[in-house]
């Protein structure tokens, strides 16, 4: 394990998150940010002040304790919305746009789907959907969705 890029991290009552640097200095209102959020989001976190400067870098979150890492984690889903499509229900249309009617991991949800362009390809079967609002949804492994899902996901890929 790594040593630590700051002496101290919570919450304060407020619900902010509290810096203790490396100096002792104190800060509130620390923002995370990962530095590669799909790509890598493990790898590269910098712990940001309330002026947009950068106060700590953790390398690797996996590598922080857990009390940190934890409130970490929880930081960023509240900063990141990324929902993941579970199932692809219906299309409207096999051109775009589209209406797509799909459930999520926080429920079913319809959106627009502007062109094939907003489907984007990652990693090992990995895909990020842009819907016509900008809300990213995220598929973790297309090849592991249901039959249907897969044959409707097809027809834009």
């Amino acid at each position: 394990m790594t040593a630590l890029p700051f002496r101290d991290l919570h919450i304060d009552a407020n619900g902010r998150l509290v810096l203790t640097d490396l100096s002792g200095d104190t800060h509130t209102g620390v923002s995370p940010v990962r530095a590669h959020p799909i790509s890598a989001p493990d790898e590269g976190l910098s712990l940001v002040g309330v002026h947009g400067h950068e106060l700590a870098w953790v390398e690797r979150m996996s590598e922080l304790p857990e009390g940190p890492r934890h409130l970490l984690e929880a930081e960023l889903a509240a900063r990141e919305f990324h929902p993941t499509l579970k199932r692809l229900i219906s299309v409207n249309t096999f051109s775009t746009p589209s209406t797509w009617h799909i459930e999520t991991d926080r429920g079913e949800v319809d959106f627009v789907l502007k062109s094939e362009e907003d489907i984007r390809r990652l990693d090992e079967g990995r895909l990020l959907i842009t819907s016509n609002h900008g809300v990213q949804l995220q598929v973790p492994d297309r090849w592991a969705l249901d039959k249907q899902s897969k044959r409707l996901l097809e027809r834009f890929l």
